[in-house]
């Protein structure tokens, strides 16, 4: 069997950013004894489920996970190893900030087990971090990201882009300097308005406006040439890496993998008994520990996917990579094949138009330009 992945989620922050829609809650206290022994019993569950599979990744996300004691860390991470079948050098991710209080256990969480950071930065800019709302400085976001480079064997960090007013030579100025202080791999996001938050009411009301389609894909192009220029490429959307050096984590969920989704509000894929299911838990933090102290669980739907729903997702995760769908595991993992998933007719279109095109390998690849526009592409795509 596939290596699965294992998603860990902290829903707490210290605050909560004006632009963030996941799953986060800030408290004065937390517990952190109590959340341990749940996270542990909710994995234990799901590995008796799962069975004795080989571990492709660990993944603790958030949230801000590097806000939980590292002793929880060193405990899940051997539960892991234990459950499951994991190699010596498994990939262990964890999440964090760079303000002060949380850099400092840095060092504490190597020495649990975690290999890989992935630390959000999401600005260079002094005021474009008061803007994001974040609680750290420049020069804090440096030093965490130096001292992570003599900790940890793999760094990653985040970037946001198209923020209001941002000239395209400011941001390549930008983009140079987090290049010259990352190590293999660098995501980058274009700023988006979801729905509930601070952000999405302070723009309604016209308190800031974000770049047009044609400056924010100027700054695109603009991130894209600057990585080049440093041996990172795109290997998804978002996400840039020197060769060898991409999430195997994330790699998973792309390529339509079995992953466990451990936590408040964390969903999971996993095949069993021939049938993909899919789960989603409680979101609420309290309600889900109140839930897993009681039930062992706190899984609040679960249901077998059907051919035709494996196959979008497969595909919506897909062409989001530069590799592209492979149409015999695309068959194998959904049981429909390329031409049921697909509408022929916009296929030809978008193979016409340069937006797909087939691989050296066979597979359907999403160009530069299509890429850009699977949002719009994908739901007349597919049937």
């Amino acid at each position: 069997m596939e290596p699965l992945a294992l998603y860990l989620h902290w829903p707490f922050c210290a605050s909560k950013c004006p632009y963030c829609d996941f799953n986060s809650h800030v408290r004065d206290r937390i517990d952190q004894g109590r959340w341990r022994d749940a996270l542990r019993r909710e994995l234990a569950r799901e590995a008796g489920r799962a069975g004795r599979r080989p571990l492709a990744s660990i993944f603790f996300g958030g949230g801000t996970p590097s806000l939980m004691d590292p002793e929880t860390a060193a405990a899940l991470i051997a539960d892991a190893r234990r459950l499951f079948d994991a190699p010596d050098d498994l990939e262990v991710t964890l999440e964090a900030n760079p303000t002060s209080v949380e850099a400092a256990k840095l060092a504490a969480f190597r020495a649990a087990g975690v290999n890989r950071l992935s630390l959000g930065v999401q600005s260079l800019d002094a005021e474009a971090l008061r803007f994001l709302g974040r609680r750290h400085d420049v020069a804090q976001a440096i030093a965490a990201l130096e001292a992570a480079r003599g900790l940890f064997p793999r760094l990653s960090f985040d970037l946001i882009y198209a923020r209001p007013g941002q000239a395209e030579a400011s941001w390549r100025a930008e983009v140079r300097q987090a290049l010259a202080l990352a190590a293999d791999h660098l995501s980058l996001y274009q700023l988006t308005i979801e729905p509930g938050t601070r952000f999405a009411t302070e723009h309604a009301r016209g308190a800031f406006a974000l770049p047009d389609d044609d400056a924010a894909a100027r700054l695109y192009w603009a991130t894209v040439e600057e990585a080049a220029g440093y041996g990172l490429a795109p290997y998804e959307v978002s996400n840039y890496a020197k060769p060898g050096a991409a999430s195997r984590h994330n790699l998973v969920y792309w390529r339509y993998g079995d992953y466990l989704g451990i936590g408040p509000g964390a969903h999971q894929r996993l095949m069993l008994d021939g049938a993909l299911l899919a789960a989603r838990r409680h979101r609420a933090p309290e309600e889900w520990l109140a839930r897993v102290e009681r039930d062992g669980h706190a899984v609040t739907e679960e249901e077998a996917l059907s051919p035709r729903d494996r196959a979008r997702e497969a595909l919506l995760m897909g062409l989001r990579l530069a590799e592209g769908i492979d149409p015999a595991r695309l068959a194998a993992r959904s049981g429909q094949t390329l031409a049921e998933a697909v509408d022929p007719a916009m296929l030809a279109a978008c193979l016409d138009e340069g937006y797909l095109e087939w691989g050296a390998a066979g597979h359907l690849v999403a160009t530069d330009e299509g890429r850009m526009r699977l949002d719009a592409m994908l739901p007349v795509l597919l049937r």
